[in-house]
């Protein structure tokens, strides 16, 4: 991407008020963006009602089967040209995507990313904590194998969170590391209007902490709570950002596998968890 050329985002869309959401407040963090808004589909054969619906048109089956298929992707298309309008009233440049899905959501999404080009990932977030948010969160499991940043937008925000989206900075965790370096080199590129915040999360009576890039300043904040705890920094991370109105909360994800499947880093995760604004995961590069 060269400063002349236009985002190129990947949104998931399925109808829902957060994915509304997310694409509301991503296309304020990003104007002027190249939109593929992608819905993720499947047959409706668990559907009784459609299944009684179309029955008397089928004479067996499989032709059932057909008429299943034809009417889950014409509802598909359906939900994604609602995607792609929102979109383009949200000023971005759109078009859409129909995937049909055989399960593992996140790792399609993640496929599609890397087939499509985009510079950046955006989902919504229905706001689940604890075991509920662990188990079950698509947007999680989308952070964990994406190969570019992911954009995770809550639901839903409120009046003093979109004021934020539209004008505020981007707070960008760091701790010194190569894996911070991306992280702000991502941020620069993906928010080059807004202005920066490095902000590293210090330890009670500890020394003195990362440095900052040549040309920045570093904000050390306090954590509180257990010594070496993540979730006592991610919540130190989420309280500076809502104190300084923040649009975006960024951060790396950490760890490599010799699979090449990018592996969450706590912090990052309890920040998803925390922060109720936008947040940026960025991942570490990946190895050979």
């Amino acid at each position: 991407m060269t400063p002349s050329q236009n985002l190129r985002v990947l949104v998931g869309y399925d109808g829902s008020p957060s994915a509304v959401t997310a694409i509301e407040a991503a296309a304020r963090l990003v104007p002027s963006a190249e939109a593929t808004v992608v819905h993720l589909w499947e047959p409706a054969f668990t559907s009784p009602q459609l299944r009684q619906r179309l029955a008397g048109r089928a004479s067996g089956l499989e032709q059932l089967g057909v008429l299943l298929e034809e009417e889950s992707r014409a509802e598909a298309a359906r939900v994604a040209g609602n995607g792609v309008a929102l979109a383009g009233a949200a000023g971005w440049t759109a078009e859409p995507l129909l995937v049909r899905s055989y399960g593992g959501t996140g790792y399609q999404f993640a496929r599609a990313a890397e087939e499509g080009g985009a510079d950046l990932v955006v989902v919504g977030s229905r706001g689940l904590t604890g075991l509920k948010a662990v188990m079950g969160s698509v947007s999680e499991l989308v952070v964990h194998v994406s190969p570019v940043p992911v954009l995770v937008v809550p639901h839903p925000l409120t009046t003093v969170e979109w004021a934020a989206a539209a004008s505020g900075p981007v707070v960008v965790g760091t701790d010194g590391s190569a894996g911070a370096a991306g992280t702000i080199a991502a941020v620069d590129a993906l928010f080059p209007d807004r202005e920066r915040l490095l902000v590293a999360v210090e330890e009670p009576a500890e020394g003195p902490g990362p440095g900052a890039p040549d040309g920045a300043e570093l904000i050390t904040v306090p954590r509180h709570g257990r010594p070496g705890s993540e979730r006592a920094t991610a919540a130190a991370l989420a309280d500076f950002a809502a104190d300084r109105g923040a649009g975006v909360l960024a951060v790396g994800s950490r760890g490599i596998s010799m699979g090449r499947e990018l592996l969450l880093g706590s912090v990052a995760r309890e920040v998803l968890h925390c922060a109720h604004r936008p947040v940026l995961i960025v991942p570490s590069a990946r190895e050979a």
